[in-house]
């Protein structure tokens, strides 16, 4: 005889307490385990077309572990030094760029600011911020990820999880599968598998949107000689998974430094423009339909409060695990609701109920 309603849901909140407060107190001691996670299940769905190919298991995550090594080996190598000096360069050159947006300014509406005013003093000091924050923060996330440990954690523990987890996938799958209770099995793989649909959706399909459209953006403006080319398509394309704020927040930061780099060529001024347009038009007509579908149910407004909300709990694990703990309450809301429709508490008397 199945247990109670109300002691069923003591232990489903009892068990929900222990996770929050296991990741509370772990932190950063399971990033590189949710890493690993999130890379495996990543890359499951390639594992099983090489298995259905021909490959063994063993076999497949050995080859997606060759491809994933030399793809680092090359970012490594070429794109990570680039991207770290172009990162500094422009934390170091904020002060000019806002000497020049002074001298604009000043140029073009002496009506509107004078070398006294509020405004320039606010822009300097800005300026001088970015400088001297924006390089001490640099500093320390370089100083961090140079020591000992964080080499080991980011180039030996989450790959070694990474594959392992890669490995024993379907096997974990199939052990939790028979350990649901058997009277609500039917329901938890329905949400399960609703879960896994729309993460599949927004993870792998978003995340192959912003590889695709960050480094479109990275070798265009580049190729156009916008100075901070490589950084501005990363940011842009980091975090295109938020609708419109990838190409707006991107497309502001390139139009604002052509502006200053290419001031008098409209043609260069108007490329870089042309790259983002180009992007969202590619991203709206062919990346996220074909990637990602039209009913993946994250609404923007709700990512924003998730990514929020997770990180300033759990710090940056929280904004890791944010995405799929979203989807999974977006999910679950959803059944519940449909309960709550379902339920005499809101349809009340009627036909089915006098019948």
């Amino acid at each position: 005889m199945a247990l109670p309603v109300a002691t069923q849901m003591r232990y489903w909140g009892i068990a929900s307490a222990v996770f929050l407060v296991t990741l509370w107190f772990l932190g950063d001691v399971i990033l590189p385990f949710v890493l690993g996670g999130a890379i495996a299940y990543f890359l499951d769905p390639v594992a099983d077309r090489l298995e259905k190919a021909g490959c063994s298991r063993a076999v497949a995550v050995s080859i997606i572990t060759l491809i994933a090594l030399m793809i680092f080996v090359v970012m490594a190598l070429l794109v990570v030094p680039t991207l770290i000096e172009q990162t500094l360069s422009l934390i170091n050159t904020a002060p000019q760029l806002f000497n020049d947006l002074h001298s604009f300014l000043t140029d073009r509406f002496p009506q509107l600011i004078d070398q006294n005013s509020t405004l320039r003093k606010s822009l300097i000091v800005v300026g001088e911020t970015i400088r001297d924050r924006g390089g001490q923060v640099l500093d320390t996330v370089l100083g961090s990820a140079a020591s000992l440990i964080n080499i080991i954690v980011l180039f030996v523990i989450v790959p070694v999880v990474a594959f392992y987890l890669l490995y024993d996938w379907d096997r974990m799958v199939a052990n939790v599968d028979d350990m649901l209770p058997r009277d609500h099995a039917p329901v938890i793989r329905d949400l399960a598998s609703q879960i896994d649909e729309t993460l599949a959706s927004f993870i792998r399909g978003m995340g192959t949107v912003c590889l695709i459209l960050g480094t479109y953006y990275a070798v265009a403006l580049m190729l156009v000689g916008l100075q901070f080319g490589l950084v501005v398509g990363f940011i842009a394309g980091l975090i295109t998974f938020i609708p419109y704020v990838g190409a707006v927040v991107g497309g502001a930061l390139a139009i604002g430094l052509a502006l200053f780099q290419f001031w008098g060529d409209w043609l260069s001024i108007g490329l870089v423009a042309g790259i983002f347009v180009l992007g969202q038009i590619a991203e709206g007509n062919f990346l996220t339909p074909k990637l990602v579908g039209h009913s993946v149910g994250l609404h923007p407004v709700w990512l924003i409060f998730a990514l929020s909300v997770f990180g300033a709990l759990f710090g940056f694990v929280g904004m890791l695990v944010a995405v799929p703990v979203a989807a999974a309450i977006g999910v679950l809301a959803r059944f519940a609701i449909g309960q709550y429709k379902d339920s005499r508490l809101y349809r009340g008397l009627d036909s089915r109920d006098t019948e």
